[in-house]
């Protein structure tokens, strides 16, 4: 979804209501809309992310995230139940026994519970973030997605 095309469209709007008046008004109407201009972008995507968290409360199973793609957010259905494998054509069928500090088993508990997903969805991801990332030195970078 593009939102530079609906702050265009608002721009437009006010520069046509403003057109009513003389053309004080219509120089007053062209400065607010650059003014108002990344606002009105921050408050359309506040907008998709209630959006998203209301429809994500009517879903039997997962929920839905704005994700920024560039400058434009996109609005993803997130499946909690299945994990995400390495490959597509993964399946998740080896079991393993994993002893835990009940103080850790808890906080991984506690986590899941936060991101709405089950123990072990929270574990795979984890150990397919982790495990799948070789360890580099040197700089940081932060790569993801925000979820709101």
């Amino acid at each position: 979804m593009q939102i530079d095309g609906y702050v265009q469209a608002l721009r437009e709007d006010l520069a046509r209501i403003a057109a009513v008046g003389d053309e004080h008004t219509a120089h007053a109407a062209e400065v607010l809309s650059l003014a108002l201009e990344s606002s009105l972008g921050r408050r359309l995507q506040e907008a998709l992310g209630e959006a998203a968290l209301e429809l994500s409360a009517h879903l039997h199973s997962g929920h839905i995230e704005v994700r920024m793609s560039g400058g434009d957010p996109e609005l993803v259905l997130v499946d909690d139940e299945a994990p995400e494998p390495a490959s597509s054509d993964e399946v998740l069928d080896a079991r393993i026994t994993l002893r835990l500090p009940e103080a850790l088993k808890r906080r991984v508990e506690d986590a899941a519970s936060r991101d709405g997903i089950s123990v072990n969805t929270w574990i795979v991801r984890a150990l397919v973030r982790d495990a799948g990332t070789p360890r580099r030195s040197g700089g940081r970078r932060l790569t993801g997605y925000g979820r709101s």
